[in-house]
C-alpha cells in the first residue's frame, strides 16, 4: 500500500521545525510546568491554602478589634491602617512556607526524581517559588476583599492597587530565595519553620506595619525607619490610602533586588551540591 501525495495541498500546512530554544527559555518553560503541578496540587488539597487565607483574616479580625479602639481610637480607623500592613506581613509570613516545603520535598525524595528528567537543574526551584506565589496573591486579593467587607475603603483606583500587589508580590519572591537556601542547609522542615519564626517575628512586629513609627521608643524607631517591612508596608499604605509612595516604594524594590541578587545564586549552588 502506498500513499499518494496531494500536488494541490498548500505546503503551509506542513508543520514548520522549531528552533533550538535557549537554556534561559527552556528553564523558564520547565519551572512553569513544575509551578502548574504545584498549583494544581494546591486546588487538590485545600487545607493548603489555610494558611494564606484563614490565618491572615484572623490576624486582620484581632489586630482591628482587640487593639484597634487603644491604638487609633475605634477599630473603624485602624482598619484603614491596618489592612496594608497585614497584607505584608500575610507574606512574610508565609514565605516561610516555601522554605518548608522544599525542605519536606527533599526528605520524600521527590527532587531525586526531578533529576531523572531532562530538565533544567533550577526548574524544581522556580517551579515551587512560582507556585508559591500563586498562592499568595490568592491570599492577597482574599484579604482586600474581606476587608472591604469588614468597612475598608479606598479611593485608589485599579492601577493603585495592582501596584500595591506587585511590590508585594516582589517581596515575597525575595523573602522566598532565603528560605529556599535555608531549606538547603537545615535537614529538618520544623527547622526552617522555627528559624524563619525567629527573623520573621521581629521584622514584622517591629515596624510599621501595625503602628506608627513616630509613637515608638526612640531606640526602637531608628530600626523600624530602616526596616524594609516597614517599607512595604508605607508604600502599600501610600498607594491605597494616600501618602508618599515613591521613597518607599524604590527602597522596597531595591532590597528586593539586592535579596534575590544573592540568594537566588546562593540556593541554587546550594541545592545542586545537595541533589
Amino acid at each position: 500500500m502506498t500513499t499518494t501525495l496531494d500536488p494541490a495541498r498548500p505546503a503551509s500546512t506542513v508543520p514548520a521545525r522549531r528552533g533550538p530554544s535557549t537554556p534561559f527559555a527552556s528553564t523558564l518553560r520547565h519551572g512553569g510546568t513544575l509551578a502548574w503541578r504545584g498549583i494544581v496540587k494546591t486546588v487538590h488539597s485545600p487545607e493548603a491554602l489555610l494558611d494564606v487565607t484563614l490565618q491572615p483574616v484572623i490576624f486582620l479580625l484581632l489586630f482591628v478589634y482587640v487593639f484597634g479602639g487603644a491604638i487609633s481610637g475605634d477599630p473603624a480607623s485602624y482598619l484603614q491602617f491596618a489592612l496594608p500592613g497585614v497584607l505584608v506581613q500575610t507574606v512574610v509570613f508565609a514565605s516561610a512556607g516555601t522554605g518548608v516545603g522544599l525542605a519536606d520535598d527533599l526528605k520524600t525524595g521527590i527532587f531525586d526524581r526531578f533529576r531523572s528528567l531532562p530538565i533544567s537543574r533550577t526548574a524544581p526551584l522556580l517551579g515551587a517559588i512560582g507556585a508559591d506565589l500563586v498562592r499568595y496573591l490568592t491570599s492577597g486579593v482574599i484579604m482586600l476583599a474581606f476587608g472591604a467587607v469588614l468597612g475598608f475603603r479606598s479611593d485608589a483606583g485599579p492601577l493603585a492597587f495592582v501596584a500595591a500587589m506587585g511590590l508585594v508580590m516582589a517581596l515575597a519572591f525575595a523573602l522566598c530565595w532565603i528560605f529556599t537556601a535555608l531549606a538547603m542547609v537545615v535537614k529538618e522542615p520544623r527547622s526552617v519553620q522555627g528559624l524563619g519564626a525567629m527573623v520573621m517575628l521581629p521584622l514584622t512586629f517591629g515596624s510599621s506595619a501595625f503602628v506608627p513609627a513616630d509613637t515608638l521608643p526612640s531606640w526602637l524607631r531608628a530600626f523600624v525607619e530602616i526596616n524594609p517591612v516597614s517599607k512595604a508596608a508605607d508604600a502599600v499604605r501610600g498607594l491605597l490610602n494616600g501618602g508618599p509612595v515613591l521613597g518607599p516604594a524604590t527602597a522596597t524594590l531595591v532590597t528586593a533586588a539586592m535579596v534575590v541578587a544573592v540568594f537566588a545564586p546562593l540556593a541554587v549552588v546550594l541545592y545542586r551540591r545537595r541533589t
